[in-house]
């Protein structure tokens, strides 16, 4: 089974809410924010947190958890524009869910390419890029793909977040936006064993994040990598939504059935409020379909966070200012 659901009771629900609506900004004091909403969180039945503590700590938990029934804030504000935090958001519910269930996971991390190296990313339709293969995206279908993130020693894949939260404040205004997802796993079993053979070879480059490139004005692209790597029971992938580059025909060909392949074994999800997606950013790769933006203010809004399982092995890139902020 590569995809989880649970449910919070009722009772759970509001009990958690009551107390994350009494909690300030966490941006002030991330560190003590954390440690807060570990004891929020110690409030969910013993056998709702073990399934979440499971899905983050074993190679054969799935790739993929979907939680419902989270609290909301009682006031929310039009959705942000500009990709940005909403300044007129008077409460935190939303970010204290956000967190606490990464907390569960691992340790929120920020990239300075990314949202500005916020811990917290507004995930909503921008007009200017909305045919963009970024988060900011509505008018094309993003691409399976892994979140990754630049580096100049050359891999993207390394340095990536282990998992990504994806927490629901407003859906869609017309349940159009859906989340798929692809494991890896199902994705191996699907292919004939020479594609998945050229998918283990150093034939492709990743292209770094839109939101480099974008800032760059040109592609930056990682060494020959390959696209799934690991023990053939617990496969990794690693897949760029702005673009994955073969180097051969082979490659190029294996690469047109792996994203044919993602689209015949995805799960499919329609975010809405009071719900979150737990993703694992190496056992699977995420998308997201067309849906109509309006810009008004009522648009889908999400927020996201970036998890590693432990800081160390990504402390070379640590910025001086945030021990939490990566370059």
């Amino acid at each position: 089974m590569t995809f989880a659901d649970l449910t919070l009771p009722d009772a759970v629900r509001d009990t958690i809410g009551a107390a994350l609506r009494g909690l300030p900004d966490p941006s002030d004091d991330i560190d003590r924010a954390l440690a807060r909403y570990h004891q929020v969180f110690a409030a969910l039945p013993t056998e709702l947190l073990q399934d979440v503590l499971d899905f983050g700590r074993h190679n054969d938990a799935p790739g993929l958890m979907r939680v419902r029934n989270l609290p909301l804030d009682d006031d929310l504000p039009p959705t942000p524009a500009d990709g940005g935090p909403a300044t007129a958001k008077p409460g935190f519910v939303a970010e204290g869910v956000l967190l606490g269930l990464t907390g569960l996971l691992g340790e929120p991390i920020g990239v300075l390419t990314e949202k500005d190296g916020r811990l917290v990313h507004d995930v909503v339709p921008v007009q200017r890029g909305a045919r963009a293969q970024t988060n900011q995206g509505s008018a094309v279908f993003l691409n399976f793909h892994s979140d990754i993130t630049y580096d100049t020693i050359g891999r993207y894949d390394l340095a990536n977040p282990d998992f990504l939260v994806l927490n629901c404040l407003r859906g869609a205004p017309d349940d159009d936006a859906v989340t798929y997802y692809a494991d890896a796993r199902d994705i191996c079993r699907h292919l004939p064993e020479p594609v998945v053979d050229t998918l283990r070879s150093p034939l492709f480059r990743l292209n770094a994040p839109g939101s480099y490139t974008q800032a760059h004005g040109t592609e930056v692209l990682s060494e020959p990598v390959p696209v799934v790597s690991g023990a053939a029971r617990f496969p990794e992938i690693a897949v760029s939504a702005n673009g994955t580059r073969p180097l051969t025909r082979g490659a190029e060909a294996a690469l047109t059935a792996l994203q044919d392949a993602c689209r015949d074994t995805a799960d499919a999800v329609r975010l809405r409020p009071g719900e979150a997606l737990l993703i694992n950013n190496r056992k699977g790769v995420h998308a997201r379909s067309t849906f109509r933006a309006r810009y008004d203010g009522t648009d889908r809004w999400l927020q996201r966070t970036y998890i590693r399982r432990t800081l160390w092995p990504v402390r070379y890139r640590a910025t001086p200012g945030d021990r939490r902020v990566l370059y």
